[in-house]
C-alpha cells in the first residue's frame, strides 16, 4: 500500500474535514483516508497505482478546496519534506493579515460612525445626515466585503452548488444577510414604507463579524504553528554544509549533496550531518535531542553515529550509511508526522456531530428568523438574531479539539526519544492496566557482563590470556563479556590452534600448546572434567542467578567465571512509579525461576512468569485480554514480535531489532523503562486535554446557540466568542509541553 500525504487549503472547522474526507474516499483505492484539521493534511493509502490524484484535486477544488500536490513532488531532499509546507503557510498566513489589516483599518472608522451616530453631540460635528451617513458606511463596508471577506464567500458559493454547508457557509450567510439586507434599506428605504424614520442598518455588524474571525483565525494559525514546532525542531537538527574528505582533500558541501559511501569529518562542536560508522578517531557524542537521555555516548572507530547528533571534545572521520528518509532522523519525522496525521477513535463522535452540525444549525437560524417575525413583525431583530446564531454556531473549535492534542503530544514524545506510531496507540496508552515487561534487554542491559571470578593452581594473567584466546572465536554473548572484561585488563591474546564450538555447552581449543575447555557443567561433564572443591563456589555463584562458566586448562578445572545481565539502573524507579499508577507489571522471561526471582527482588516487580517459550508470550497475552485487560507488551528482540503484535500496546526497546521496533506501536529509542511511564503519563494528560477541548466546545456551542435564538447575544460578540474558542482550544493542547516537559 503506498501511502499519500499532501496539505489542503481552504479547510476552517470540522464540516470541512468531513467534507475533504467524503470526497476523497468516493475514489475506487483511497483508502484509510483521514483529515487533519490541525496540521491542514490529507493523508490515505492506496495499493491502485492508476489512483488519479489530479482527479482528486479537481474534485476538492469544486468544494473550494486547493490540494498541495506540487509542494510535495518538490521537497523530498536531505528529510527536508516539510519545507514546503512551511512556505505554503507562510504565503497563508502572510495572505490572511493583509486581509485582517484591511479589514480593521476599515471596521473601526465603520463601528465608531455607527455606534457614535446615535449621539447628537456627534451628528452635531459630523457633516452627513442620517440617509448620507448609510451611504457612507456603504462606500466602506462593500470593500471589505468583497476584499477581505471573499474568502467566505467564494468557498460558499462553490459548496452551495453541491448543497454542501459548513464553517465559511455560516459567515457568508450572516455577513451576507446582514450587508445585502443594509444596503436595500440604504439605496432603496422605501420598500420600508414611506415614513421619515430612518432604519436601522447593520453594516457594522457585517464588518466587524469579519474583522473579529479573520482575527481569529489568525491567532489560530498562529497557535497552531507553535503545536507544530516539533517537526521544525528535528528538521533543524541537521547543519546545514558537511566537511567531506574527497581523494585525500577536505571539501565544504551543500548537506544536500552527501551521498552514501562518502567520508565526513567532524570537528569538536559539530553536528554530524548523516547517519554513518566512524572509520577512524574517537570522541563522545551527544545523543539526547534523538534519544532524550542527557549523557554522551563514547564513540570510536566502528561505532555507529546519527545524522543530527552533536560531537563534544573529540575528532573522528565516518563513513555515510544512510541519508534522507533512510535515516534516523528521517524516520523519526516520518514517524511524527504519520502520527499526527492519524485520527484518534475520540475525534469519532467530533467528527459525526460536524457532517450534521451546519446544516441544523441554519435550519435553526432559519425558525429563529420566522420565531421572532411572527412575535414582533420586525425584519431587524429578526434578521439580528438570525446572524447571531449563524455566527456563535460555527464549529471551528470542534474540529481543533482533538489533532490540536495530538500534535503536541507526538512532537514532545520525540523530544523525549519515544516514537509513536499513531493517534490511536497514543489515545490507548492511557488505559494500559497490566504491562508484561521482557527482561533480557527490556528489564536488564541486554548485555552480560563479568561481575566475579574464582581463580586456582595457575596464574591469573595467563589465565585469562588463554581463556580469552579461546573464546574469541565464538560469536557467543557470553564470550563477548569474557573477550570485553580481558581487554578491560590489557591482556594481549595468543594463538589459536584448534577451535570446537558445542552447541549449548561450551567450546575447546588449543592454545600455544595448552587444551582449553570453556563452557557449562555439561561441557566439562562430556569431558571427564571434575568440579573438585569448586562446588562451593558454584553453588554461591547459583544463588546469586549468575551464568557460570567454567574453564579447564589441561584436563583440570582452573577457575569460574560468573556472568550477569545487569539490571537497568532505572528498572526499579520506573516499576515503582508504574504501581503508582495502578499498573499491574509482570516479567516474562525463557530463564529459570531462579533467576526469575532475583531479578523480580532487584526491580520490586511482584509477579513473574518464567521458562516462557517466545512463542508462548502472545499466549500469556491473550489470557490476560480474555479476563478483559489492557494488556501493554515491552521487549526488545525478534521472539517478542508475535508478543508485541498481540499486545494492545505494543512497546519496542530501540535497541532492539528491526522486526520488534516494525511490529510496535510505541518505540523507544534510548531503550529507558522510564520511557514507558513518560508515554503513558503523556498519554493521560493528552486524552484528559482532549476531553476538556471537546467539552468546551460542546458547551460553548450548546449554551451560544439558545442564547442568540432568543435574542440575548449580540452577533459581534458571538463573532468574538467564536473566535477565541477555537484559541483557547489551541491554548489548552499546548499546556501539554509545561505539564510534560
Amino acid at each position: 500500500m503506498a501511502k499519500y500525504s499532501y496539505r489542503v487549503e481552504g479547510m476552517t472547522c470540522a464540516s470541512c474535514v468531513a467534507r475533504v474526507e467524503k470526497v476523497v474516499k468516493k475514489f475506487d483505492g483511497a483508502e484509510n483516508v483521514a483529515v487533519n484539521l490541525a496540521t491542514e493534511k490529507l493523508s490515505f493509502e492506496s495499493s491502485d497505482k492508476e489512483l488519479d490524484i489530479k482527479q482528486i484535486s479537481e474534485n476538492l477544488a469544486e468544494y473550494g478546496y486547493i490540494l498541495k500536490i506540487e509542494d510535495t513532488k518538490t521537497n523530498h531532499k536531505s528529510g527536508d519534506s516539510s519545507s514546503a509546507n512551511t512556505t505554503a503557510e507562510d504565503e497563508y498566513f502572510n495572505k490572511l493579515k493583509k486581509d485582517f489589516y484591511f479589514a480593521f483599518s476599515l471596521a473601526l472608522p465603520i463601528f465608531l460612525i455607527s455606534m457614535l451616530g446615535e449621539f447628537s453631540f456627534f451628528m452635531a460635528v459630523w457633516p452627513f445626515n442620517a440617509e448620507q451617513t448609510q451611504k457612507v458606511l456603504l462606500i466602506l463596508t462593500t470593500p471589505v466585503i468583497f476584499i477581505s471577506g471573499a474568502r467566505f464567500y467564494t468557498v460558499f458559493w462553490k459548496n452551495l452548488k453541491h448543497f454542501s454547508f459548513e464553517m465559511n457557509s455560516l459567515v457568508a450567510i450572516g455577513t451576507g444577510s446582514a450587508y445585502g439586507y443594509s444596503v436595500l434599506i440604504t439605496l432603496f428605504p422605501e420598500i420600508q414604507g414611506s415614513g421619515t424614520h430612518v432604519h436601522h442598518v447593520y453594516f457594522e455588524t457585517a464588518v466587524v463579524i469579519i474583522t473579529l474571525i479573520l482575527m481569529g483565525k489568525l491567532l489560530e494559525h498562529r497557535s497552531k504553528r507553535k503545536t507544530n514546532d516539533s517537526i521544525k525542531k528535528l528538521l533543524e537538527l541537521k547543519p546545514k554544509t558537511a566537511l567531506i574528505l574527497e581523494n585525500g582533500k577536505e571539501r565544504i558541501i551543500d548537506i544536500a549533496n552527501l551521498m552514501l559511501g562518502q567520508t565526513v569529518i567532524v570537528k569538536p562542536g559539530d553536528k554530524i550531518p548523516a547517519d554513518g560508522t566512524i572509520v577512524s578517531g574517537s570522541s563522545s557524542v551527544d545523543e539526547s535531542m534523538i534519544t532524550g537521555e542527557s549523557f554522551p555516548v563514547e564513540k570510536h572507530s566502528g561505532s555507529k553515529v546519527t545524522g543530527g547528533t552533536i560531537n563534544k571534545n573529540g575528532s573522528f572521520n565516518f563513513v555515510i550509511t544512510a541519508l534522507d528518509d533512510n535515516s534516523v532522523l528521517g524516520q523519526i519525522i516520518k514517524l511524527v508526522e504519520q502520527a499526527q496525521a492519524s485520527k484518534a477513535p475520540i475525534q469519532k463522535l467530533a467528527d459525526k456531530i460536524a457532517s450534521v452540525f451546519v446544516p441544523v444549525v441554519i435550519s435553526i437560524a432559519i425558525m429563529t428568523f420566522i420565531m421572532w417575525m411572527f412575535i414582533t413583525g420586525s425584519v431587524s431583530l429578526s434578521l439580528t438574531n438570525f446572524i447571531a446564531v449563524l455566527i456563535i454556531a460555527c464549529p471551528c473549535a470542534l474540529g481543533l479539539a482533538t489533532p490540536t492534542a495530538i500534535i503536541v503530544a507526538t512532537g514532545l514524545s520525540a523530544a523525549k526519544g519515544i516514537l509513536i506510531k499513531d493517534s490511536e496507540s497514543l489515545e490507548l496508552a492511557h488505559k494500559i492496566d497490566t504491562l508484561l515487561l521482557d527482561k533480557t534487554g527490556t528489564i536488564t542491559e541486554g548485555k552480560p557482563v563479568v561481575t566475579d571470578f574464582y581463580i586456582t593452581g595457575i596464574d591469573e594473567n595467563e589465565f585469562w590470556k588463554l581463556t580469552a584466546t579461546a573464546e574469541n572465536k565464538s560469536s557467543h554473548p557470553i564470550a563477548s563479556a569474557i573477550i570485553d572484561f580481558v581487554n578491560s585488563k590489557n591482556i594481549s591474546s595468543g594463538d589459536v590452534e584448534t577451535f570446537t564450538n558445542y552447541s549449548g555447552m561450551g567450546v575447546t581449543a588449543i592454545v600455544n600448546g595448552n587444551t582449553i575447555a570453556a563452557g557449562n557443567a555439561k561441557l566439562l561433564k562430556e569431558f571427564s572434567v571434575k568440579s573438585g572443591n569448586f562446588e562451593s563456589k558454584i553453588l554461591e555463584f547459583e544463588k546469586a542467578a549468575k551464568t557460570i562458566t567454567l574453564v579447564a586448562i589441561n584436563g583440570e578445572l582452573k577457575g569460574i567465571i560468573a556472568i550477569e545481565d545487569p539490571v537497568k539502573k532505572s528498572s526499579r524507579q520506573a516499576v515503582e512509579e508504574f504501581h503508582k499508577m495502578g499498573i499491574e507489571v509482570i516479567m516474562i522471561t525463557g530463564d529459570s525461576k531462579q533467576t526469575a526471582e532475583i531479578i523480580a527482588q532487584k526491580t520490586g516487580i511482584k509477579k513473574f512468569i518464567a521458562e516462557v517459550l517466545p512463542n508462548e508470550k502472545a499466549d500469556v497475552i491473550k489470557r490476560y485480554q480474555s479476563n478483559g485487560k489492557i494488556v501493554a507488551m515491552a521487549g526488545d528482540g525478534v521472539n517478542d514480535a508475535p508478543a508485541l503484535a498481540q499486545a494492545n500496546v505494543g512497546i519496542a526497546i530501540g535497541a532492539g531489532s528491526d522486526v520488534a521496533i516494525e511490529t510496535a506501536q510505541i518505540t523507544l529509542i534510548g531503550g529507558d523503562l522510564l520511557s514507558i511511564v513518560k508515554a503513558v503519563k503523556l498519554s493521560r494528560s493528552t486524552i484528559k486535554t482532549i476531553k476538556q477541548n471537546l467539552f468546551w466546545a460542546f458547551i460553548y456551542n450548546t449554551l451560544g446557540i439558545p442564547l442568540a435564538a432568543l435574542g440575548m447575544l449580540n452577533p459581534m460578540i458571538g463573532a468574538l466568542a467564536m473566535s477565541f474558542s477555537s484559541v483557547s482550544v489551541v491554548t489548552n493542547s499546548l499546556r501539554l509541553k509545561k505539564k510534560n516537559s
